[in-house]
């Protein structure tokens, strides 16, 4: 298992998938999932979740990681599901203190955004302009050492 999965997440990120796509994809060897599942699972979440600009797409597939790594399945155990929460709440608190919030129109305040459905196109200017990359790094980055520091079941296998 790679330990350092924010370049990855940034060269898909630069290959034109979305912010979500590139964090959730470049953890496959982690989650176990094929990137093509990984890839069409994520596709939703870019652009703040459809480009909406809601919750940023790097921190949904950060949440959707930890889900897959730490999540739980059963319906009456609240401890179980506090504890999930809370690994959320702490994730996306680590998120917000690097950059103030976790919604993407507040992270790309001052840029020309729209929520109009049509993708930008990917061009060179674009990707000087757009703080995106920095964000999938982030996310990925903190995701990293959250599972060096607390090793999933699954991964102790």
């Amino acid at each position: 298992m790679e330990m350092n999965h924010s370049e990855k997440a940034a060269e898909l990120f630069a290959q034109g998938r979305n912010c979500s796509q590139a964090v959730f994809a470049a953890f496959c060897d982690v989650t176990g999932l094929d990137t093509e599942t990984a890839l069409l699972l994520a596709s939703s979440f870019g652009g703040g979740m459809g480009r909406m600009r809601e919750v940023c797409g790097a921190c949904s597939a950060m949440f959707m990681v930890a889900g897959l790594l730490y999540g739980y399945t059963s319906t009456d155990d609240n401890q179980e599901k506090a504890a999930h929460y809370s690994r959320i709440q702490q994730l996306a608190g680590q998120f917000r203190d690097s950059y103030g919030t976790i919604l993407c129109r507040e992270l790309l305040q001052g840029l020309k955004v729209t929520s109009d459905p049509k993708p930008e196109e990917r061009t060179e200017k674009y990707y000087k302009v757009r703080p995106c990359i920095r964000f999938v790094r982030t996310a990925s980055e903190i995701l990293d050492r959250y599972i060096a520091e607390n090793p999933p079941e699954k991964l102790k296998k």
